[in-house]
């Protein structure tokens, strides 16, 4: 009976090492920075920093302008979603970043955003802060040059959220559902 007794407190500790080690490798990974400061200006020409991405719900697209199908689908998709949430999505903020600022400057995009929505604000300047901060948010990016002398650009087509301290809160795929991407949005919006 002693016997049992011992196997049976021996099991409950190894589950308790087990589940402590758990807990501990989870927190490491939440650890991984996403983001990193950095100073551009937006679609008015003013200047913006990762600032603007705390206090509130905030959604990032990354794209460009001159994108035949991606950009202009999930920016027409993204109006959709805001128009859905209606009132309750007020606090929510939305932003473009481009991945091609040399073609991108504060006026074309102005222009461009314009034709799908006055809620998503652009976000462009110097090419090398541009592609630091892309990296940092962990977005692909690449000029591919076509074959009659002009690019196009490569890039991922994730819409990435975050939390109102502008931590990792998710991603709503390329056309996802527009039911469960509005629902990833209130979830947003709900938390904290």
């Amino acid at each position: 009976m002693m016997r049992y007794i011992l196997v049976g407190i021996l099991a409950l500790m190894v589950l308790a090492v087990g589940l402590l080690s758990f807990e501990w490798y989870r927190g490491q990974n939440q650890a991984v920075a996403f983001g990193a400061p950095f100073e551009l200006v937006d679609d008015s020409g003013q200047p913006i920093t990762e600032k603007a991405f705390q206090g509130r719900p905030t959604a990032l697209f990354f794209g460009f302008t001159h994108c035949p199908d991606v950009c202009p689908t999930t920016l027409f998709e993204m109006e959709g979603w805001l128009d859905e949430l209606g009132e309750e999505g007020e606090d929510l903020q939305a932003f473009f970043i481009t991945v091609d600022p040399e073609r991108d400057t504060p006026e074309v995009m102005k222009t461009y955003l314009g034709n799908f929505s006055d809620r998503v604000t652009g976000i462009t300047g110097d090419p090398e802060k541009v592609a630091a901060m892309a990296k940092a948010f962990r977005i692909y990016s690449r000029k591919v040059e076509l074959e009659d002398g002009d690019y196009t650009m490569d890039h991922t087509a994730s819409v990435m959220l975050l939390d109102r301290n502008g931590d990792f809160f998710g991603t709503i795929s390329y056309e996802e559902n527009a039911e469960t991407a509005v629902a990833k949005l209130r979830r947003l919006i709900n938390e904290g």
